[in-house]
């Protein structure tokens, strides 16, 4: 098991009903299994190739019927819901998108491979309240995102930089994240010294003043 699965494992909460929506290989929903955290699981990939992996790692489990495989669009195929539910591996306006089609699931665990700021303005747009939001490193850096549903009805406000970065990471700053961060200025910066547009010129100076900022924060750990 990679670093990456296992990181988001820890944070897989105990449901009744847990869904895994693009579930790969099945590794997550397997672990949700063996360690009796669900009572049933749904794998669900729009890819049957891929679902036909975690078929294969998961038949036990389907044979007995605590797992069902469902080839489907996101959520459009499981039919109750599922009081637990975890997007891993795409990116951030696809799991948008996904959850956009239905209620939010009661808990949340979701990990987006870029664009990670419309994931949190969706969930706080939505009344969610987000309990985790870190950044990790497993050979590239991703953030893991999650929460509830219910936000106990208040509107939490995030900052531009909280909605940028993750309000964990401003609070409490990992290696991880003050190594992205560092990395992402430098990049930035390096990009910033060849020819382009002037618009493009503009939008990088903008995304590399928030990395500045935030570098000059932590300016000490970095």
């Amino acid at each position: 098991m990679t670093k990456r699965i296992s990181v988001i494992c820890s944070y897989l909460p105990k449901a009744r009903v847990f869904a895994d929506v693009g579930c790969d290989h099945g590794y997550c929903t397997e672990y949700m299994l063996k360690n009796g955290l669900c009572e049933r699981a749904y794998i669900s990939d729009i890819s049957k190739g891929s679902l036909q992996k975690a078929e294969k790692l998961l038949s036990r489990f389907i044979e007995e019927g605590t797992c069902i495989p469902v080839c489907a669009d996101g959520l459009s195929g499981i039919n109750e819901p599922c009081d637990c539910v975890l997007i891993a591996g795409m990116g951030g306006e696809e799991i948008v998108h996904i959850l956009s089609t239905t209620p939010l699931p009661e808990r949340f665990v979701l990990q987006p491979m870029k664009n990670a700021e419309k994931v949190r303005a969706f969930l706080l747009s939505r009344g969610a309240s987000i309990s985790e939001d870190f950044t990790f490193y497993d050979g590239k850096y991703y953030d893991l995102i999650a929460g509830d549903a219910d936000g106990g009805g208040r509107q939490d406000r995030y900052t531009d930089f909280e909605l940028t970065f993750g309000r964990g990471n401003l609070k409490a700053p990992s290696d991880d994240f003050l190594n992205m961060v560092r990395t992402e200025r430098d990049k930035l910066r390096a990009r910033l010294s060849h020819k382009m547009s002037a618009n493009s010129r503009a939008e990088l100076s903008e995304r590399l003043r928030y990395y500045e900022e935030v570098a000059d924060v932590f300016e000490d750990d970095l």
